[in-house]
């Protein structure tokens, strides 16, 4: 069983549980400030975190998240040392307790960067720095063959978007995608959202009635959840929720030592999808 397929509730070890999915621009506001943020979301409780690869042009990304990026490029974040954070990382989570050495790290990514580093030496660092998976928001599936034919060999997911404008490619997407699904909570771009307007539910049952790989690839929920009143109403129908313009948002207020407040954060949404059951009265 890979990283991935352990980080979510289907896992023996962890029976029930939801996932709480974390995200952070690599480099924003250092290469240091995000390591030590990566480490201390995972401390507290993520059971996954994407890592963002600053790109110039983030087309999907909300003021939030293209502000981060500005500024990890500005601070000269490039691909290579987004690697080597990725690394460094998986060095610093040995000297975590055992349950959370191995929580998967997985690269958002534009197709940009990882067509000019080559897609088959960018997928071997992928395998020589831990990182699990990569999500390309602006790879159509339909396009995704040859990107596929250089990550898979080198056990690194691609993870496929599904989105509320993907009607009848649900069932294509949900077929052959790998690690998990990205459900696209809301039309539009990133951003933290006072309530979810399309019905996710419907999206997600359909993804379970696509059959074949949907059936044992968990879902996991994004873009605009915030509050742990909204990943608990998310949790009751999809095995993860992801978080990511809140998170960077908490890093941007507090840019000189980040990391304790958004392992606060993480630890409280964590808990909102695994509330402790009350003790019968």
């Amino acid at each position: 069983m890979g990283r991935i397929a352990g980080a979510f509730g289907k896992n023996a070890a962890r029976p029930g549980g939801k996932s709480f999915i974390g995200f952070v621009t690599g480099g924003d506001p250092s290469m240091e400030q995000s390591e030590a943020c990566i480490v201390e979301m995972i401390r507290s409780g993520a059971d996954l975190v994407e890592i963002g690869v600053p790109f110039s042009d983030p087309i999907a990304e909300g003021p939030v998240i293209q502000g981060a990026n500005i500024r990890a490029l500005k601070a000269g974040a490039g691909v290579e040392k987004i690697f080597n954070l990725a690394g460094s990382v998986r060095k610093k989570l040995r000297s975590l307790p055992e349950d959370r050495r191995d929580i998967p790290l997985v690269f958002l990514s534009y197709l940009n960067p990882v067509f000019r580093y080559g897609y088959d030496a960018f997928f071997a660092r992928c395998a020589e720095t831990g990182v699990d998976g990569i999500i390309v928001p602006d790879l159509p599936f339909e396009e995704q063959g040859e990107l596929r034919r250089s990550a898979a060999p080198r056990g690194v997911d691609l993870i496929s978007m599904v989105a509320p404008t993907s009607q009848e490619r649900i069932r294509h997407i949900a077929q052959a995608a790998s690690g998990f699904l990205y459900i696209v909570s809301s039309l539009g771009v990133t951003g933290i959202r006072d309530s979810i307007e399309s019905n996710v539910k419907v999206i997600v049952d359909e993804v379970r009635n696509a059959g074949i790989g949907a059936e044992r690839l968990p879902c996991a929920v994004g873009f605009g959840i915030n509050t742990p009143a909204q990943a608990a109403a998310i949790a009751k129908f999809a095995e993860g929720v992801i978080v990511g313009s809140a998170i960077v948002k908490i890093i941007d207020e507090h840019r000189d030592n980040p990391a304790p407040f958004v392992a606060r954060y993480v630890g409280e949404m964590k808990a909102a999808l695994n509330p402790v059951p009350k003790a019968p009265s």
